[in-house]
């Protein structure tokens, strides 16, 4: 089985940092193979902003979920959100790592999920809703793992 980790905590060396590996380790003894994205590590970009649908005009209101799904129809999401769909593709199931601050999760993580979940990709309504891009990561399971 194909599995995306991905972790979201500052500190590598910390309780979260722990099981990140013990998962690791566990997950590729029973033969799974395991991908990681270490969402501080790669200093992902946490705010859904303009920078991300680059081909928007300046003098056009953004509308975010407009944009991201004409952005991810045309091919023109950034490359950073584009690998991290791939990831998604390619995963059979997604575990999310990270610490519970305030009783969610923490704003990098939350910010990879509002930029990687394009509309189109991941959701859509309406006709968009059974489109194959819009299932495409509904055959895999989710798994969460929040310790303080």
């Amino acid at each position: 089985m194909n599995i995306l980790i991905v972790f979201a905590h500052p500190e590598r060396h910390s309780l979260n940092g722990a099981l990140l590996d013990v998962a690791i380790s566990a997950l590729q003894a029973q033969g799974h193979e395991v991908r990681v994205s270490d969402l501080y590590a790669m200093r992902w970009k946490a705010t859904v902003d303009r920078s991300d649908f680059p081909d928007i005009p300046a003098d056009e209101r953004l509308k975010v979920a407009s944009a991201s799904s004409r952005e991810f129809a045309e091919g023109g999401l950034t490359d950073d959100v584009k690998a991290e769909q791939d990831k998604l593709r390619w995963a059979d199931t997604v575990i999310l790592q990270f610490p519970l601050w305030w009783f969610a999760m923490p704003a990098i993580l939350k910010g990879w999920v509002d930029r990687v979940y394009a509309c189109g990709f991941a959701y859509g309504v309406g006709e968009q809703a059974t489109a194959a891009g819009a299932t495409a990561t509904a055959r895999g399971r989710w798994r969460a793992s929040a310790p303080c």
